[in-house]
């Protein structure tokens, strides 16, 4: 039988959940804390309407998929794993890392599935350059720089909480380990909160990374670049299709006494499988769930990419 899911959250990026799990032909609920939400929703897919608290509790669902505002994600996920279902949460799956850790646990005490929206991970140009770089394309990893910039976004949530958790993840998957050092330069331009900053991020191995995020930018930049001893790598997800990923072949040397020498090469466009990240994701939730397998981006990331926000902008005091 097909895993029965309901998606708790119809705002504009549930929607798509609902869109896709409908498609998948295994939408069986829709659930929304505005009644008149649901409704129009259950009617247009042609399955149940229910409160959130309804689609908790009900014992015909399997799956719940939670695009809420992330204060209520923690509690609303810890009672769905109680009450037996897997659950996939959007991102971020907390606002403080005692909340995310306490998720985790109850994921773990009720042997469920949990899986945290980090969409990008599924996107198959990231995923060729995983490839890429496993396969030492580039040589060994030395640093990683992610742009995430545009104008808009004022959700009332910070830069950070909104934009970075995408590039923490990316950085998190390419690095292969938690990191020892952060840092962050936090900047408020022209809201009440912070609109613009730069995480810097140092890994035991040597690894380095940056990331940069702006909502007060007047162009629009979301690349993510792997530097590797033998060459560089290039995510751009502006870019034209066929040119979104990029092998530059660039190389810099040691040249005696004390100096370095550098070669600049024209990029080399790598092909990718094409396919939405969105239908990717929900595809591999359903795959842990039929399969009982770890997701890919399961609750020990969930849990590390809240820590490191927290440090990079701890949540205003009262």
């Amino acid at each position: 039988m097909a895993t029965r899911v309901a998606v708790v959250g119809c705002g504009q990026w549930g929607q798509n959940h609902v869109r896709a799990l409908a498609e998948f032909g295994v939408l069986a609920a829709v659930a929304d804390r505005d009644p008149a939400k649901a409704a129009r929703f259950a009617e247009r897919y042609g399955v149940r309407g229910l409160s959130p608290d309804e689609a908790v509790e009900s014992a015909d669902l399997d799956a719940l998929v939670l695009a809420l505002p992330a204060v209520v994600h923690g509690p609303v996920a810890r009672r769905a794993l109680a009450a037996a279902k897997d659950v996939l949460v959007e991102k971020p799956i907390a606002l403080d890392p005692a909340d995310a850790l306490a998720t985790a646990e109850a994921a773990r005490r009720a042997n469920r599935i949990l899986m945290v929206g980090h969409v990008l991970r599924y996107h198959p140009v990231f995923q060729e350059l995983a490839r890429q770089v496993a396969a030492r394309r580039i040589g060994a990893v030395r640093h990683i720089v992610a742009m995430r910039q545009g104008l808009g976004r004022f959700l009332g949530m910070d830069a950070v909480w909104d934009l970075a958790p995408h590039d923490l993840s990316l950085v998190l998957k390419i690095a292969g380990e938690a990191p020892v050092r952060i840092e962050t330069m936090r900047r408020t331009v022209l809201s009440d909160d912070t609109d613009a900053a730069d995480i810097a991020l140092g890994f035991e191995s040597g690894v380095s990374a940056e990331i940069h995020v702006s909502r007060v930018s007047p162009y629009r930049d979301r690349r993510f670049s792997v530097i590797g001893s033998e060459g560089m790598l290039t995510f751009d997800d502006l870019a034209p299709e066929g040119q979104k990923l990029a092998f530059h072949p660039h190389r810099v040397w040691r040249e005696a006494p004390g100096g370095f020498g550098f070669r600049h090469a024209d990029a080399e466009f790598i092909e990718t499988e094409p396919g939405l990240p969105l239908d990717r994701e929900l595809r591999h939730f359903l795959h842990c769930v039929e399969h009982r397998s770890e997701p890919e981006t399961g609750a020990a990331e969930a849990v590390e990419t809240v820590r490191i926000l927290a440090q990079a902008s701890p949540p205003p005091r009262d």
